[in-house]
């Protein structure tokens, strides 16, 4: 009876043995993957970074590439592919100003879709890298703004998803507040303000008053040159927001980085 049980249990024991052995070597197979794929999401990272800095400076706009991030998973897979669903790009200091001209834009994030880096243009550095659609986010600070409008006292705010303004005035001798909203517009590369809503506390309802409110509102619609961006993006729309004017713009089939010659 004892030998009986003894003999049944050692094939359960062995094969016991052999589920532990074969999860012990997933899980060794498992890991050696995930090594291999945080392994090809750094080499695309950093060659893909090194391209993307290559086109920047090529380029006419002036900017520092702070960041690139590769997306989607597994990394190793778009690696062979040689298409990644996304790759992130930080910006910093894209610069616009001309002869004292135009604005700034601390931070540019730009996101690109569906992109095609072959494994053998990213190893020999030969070859292109485009991009299906890219799309960037930035924003004009309102101090930025303020300096280009250049009038005392002038302060910008977002107001209700309008653009507002308050500014100290002298008109006809006399100190006013001035308050009121712009209509904002993307035309030919810059951003047009257009201030033809403005008020003044306890200005005279007469016809001259009202016309150098009206010569008031015209000097301070200007429009804001913006930097030139990278990537072939074009700027498409502009939003009022707490920290300042947002910014979002759009391009297609755009080369991340072109052939070398």
């Amino acid at each position: 009876m004892a030998g009986g049980y003894a003999y049944g249990e050692r094939p359960r024991r062995r094969g016991r043995r052999l589920l532990v052995g074969l999860l012990v070597l997933v899980i060794v197979l498992a890991g050696l993957l995930v090594v291999a794929d945080r392994v090809a999401a750094g080499f695309a990272e950093r060659t893909i970074a090194d391209r993307v800095r290559q086109e920047v400076a090529k380029q006419d706009a002036s900017a520092q590439v702070q960041s690139v991030s590769v997306g989607g998973f597994p990394f190793l897979t778009q690696v062979l592919k040689g298409r990644y669903e996304s790759i992130s790009m930080r910006l910093a200091d894209v610069n616009g100003a001309v002869q004292g001209k135009g604005v700034s834009l601390p931070r540019v994030d730009i996101d690109a879709r569906n992109v095609d880096a072959p494994l053998d243009t990213l190893r020999s550095g030969s070859g292109d890298v485009t991009a299906g659609a890219v799309h960037g986010t930035g924003t004009i600070s309102y101090d930025s703004v303020a300096k280009l409008i250049n009038r005392p006292g002038v302060q910008l705010a977002a107001q209700n998803g309008k653009l507002g303004i308050t500014a100290p005035v002298d008109l006809l001798g006399q100190k006013f507040t001035v308050r009121g909203t712009a209509k904002l517009a993307v035309q030919n590369g810059q951003v047009a303000l257009k201030f033809d809503d403005l008020t003044a506390d306890e200005l005279p309802n007469i016809p001259l008053a009202q016309a150098a409110l009206r010569n008031y509102a015209s000097q301070i619609s200007i429009n804001i040159p913006l930097p030139q961006l990278p990537f072939q993006l074009a700027v498409k729309d502009v939003q009022p927001q707490p920290d300042g004017l947002a910014v979002t713009a759009d391009a297609r089939n755009v080369p991340l980085r072109s052939v070398s010659g």
